[in-house]
């Protein structure tokens, strides 16, 4: 397995991080449950072949995986390093943190936790929540108790967020040590952030390292992208996430014994991407995008549609099928925008709205017509 250092934690972490949110489950009566075997036999493949970040969460798997993953590891708990977080709508003052924290440790059955989440949070919550209620403070207590080893944060907004909230912690005088954010070949908009995150010290973990699943799938996207022959697209998604310099860990959410074998294998490569290659090979991902007949860049400036259309998502599906070859995650993707409700061309009133507002001078309107139209015939 491959490490590397985990900002300025004093951590060496596994470039694979195994995260718990898709274990095997069963219902039974209407509840469900984890496969305890499975999981154990995965998660215990994983540590005998180097993984040593284990990620988890009071909500995954039905609210069964923190439990499910403190079973798994209980032989080897002081050899590994876990990892959960805390909701921060149950947050309604500062002792809520301790309360939410003890709970974590029951339910994973260990005396601490090593990183220790503000899970999913924005610039909003952290003003009105983490810093209202000076949860750093509690952190730090909790830490110097031995109840947590780091503290550390996942993150869902805009990228520039990401700079507010560790400058507003370091500020406060006690620093965030690790983030955990969205990453992937297709999705580079936190890019930068990663880079200051690890200026300033923090250990990083990209999450969504095969973009949620659709960069699975078989394609010739290698072939596309470097003129050499072609690789699991899936092996792609990972030397580009783990040759970024500024990351230190790949975080996939694993659900059979087959994925982490093909992971592990990964992680196990010593051929991994130079920073010169990672550096080429990102700028061959804009290349072929450039050369789409629809160059959407996804700035979002087209929005907010009045009819609701996201139209930046329905282009992006389009590009999946036409740039990537993702075609069978294009056609998946368009019917679950579809059956959740997500407006299209058919809802379009004609305003044009968007079409000034565009950077590119798309003829936004014909080309939702004509994508969605392709989208529906995959």
């Amino acid at each position: 397995m491959n490490y590397n250092d985990f900002g300025k934690t004093g951590e060496k972490v596994s470039s694979l991080g195994f995260g718990c949110m898709r274990l095997p489950e069963y219902q039974e009566n209407e509840k469900w449950f984890i496969d305890q075997d499975k999981a154990s036999e995965m998660i215990g493949y994983a540590f005998e072949n180097g993984v040593n970040y284990f990620d988890t969460a009071p909500y995954y798997c039905n609210k069964n995986s923190e439990e499910a993953l403190g079973k798994a590891v209980k032989k080897f708990r002081s050899k590994v390093m876990l990892s959960t977080k805390i909701p921060l709508e149950v947050v309604k003052g500062p002792s809520d943190y301790r309360k939410t924290l003890e709970a974590s440790l029951k339910r994973m059955d260990t005396d601490y936790v090593d990183f220790y989440h503000f899970w999913g949070i924005n610039k909003g919550s952290f003003d009105n929540i983490i810093m209202q209620h000076d949860l750093l403070l509690e952190a730090q207590k909790a830490k110097e108790e031995g109840l947590i080893r780091h503290i550390s944060f996942s993150f869902h907004d805009e990228p520039q967020s990401i700079k507010y909230i560790i400058d507003g912690s370091i500020k406060r005088g006690i620093s965030m040590e690790t983030m955990l954010v969205q990453y992937n070949l297709l999705d580079r908009s936190n890019e930068e952030m990663l880079a200051y995150a690890a200026s300033k010290g923090l250990g990083t973990v990209a999450m969504g390292p095969v973009g949620g699943g659709r960069l699975s799938a078989p394609t010739d996207l290698y072939t596309k992208l470097t003129g050499k022959p072609a690789i699991a697209t899936y092996e792609l998604a990972f030397k580009f996430v783990l040759g970024n310099p500024n990351l230190s860990c790949a975080l996939s959410g694993m659900e059979t014994l087959d994925m982490v074998q093909k992971n592990v294998k990964v992680g196990n490569d010593p051929a991994v991407l130079s920073e010169m290659e990672w550096e080429q090979l990102g700028k061959a991902m804009e290349q072929l995008k450039k050369f789409s007949e629809l160059y959407c860049t996804g700035c979002k400036y087209c929005q907010p549609c009045p009819s609701e259309i996201k139209i930046p998502d329905i282009f992006n599906f389009y590009n999946n099928h036409n740039v990537y070859g993702l075609t069978e995650t294009a056609k998946n993707q368009f019917a679950g925008y579809r059956k959740d409700g997500g407006k299209a061309i058919s809802d379009c009133i004609d305003c044009g709205v968007c079409e000034k507002k565009c950077p590119q001078h798309l003829k936004i309107r014909d080309e939702l017509a004509r994508v969605e139209k392709i989208l529906l015939s995959l």
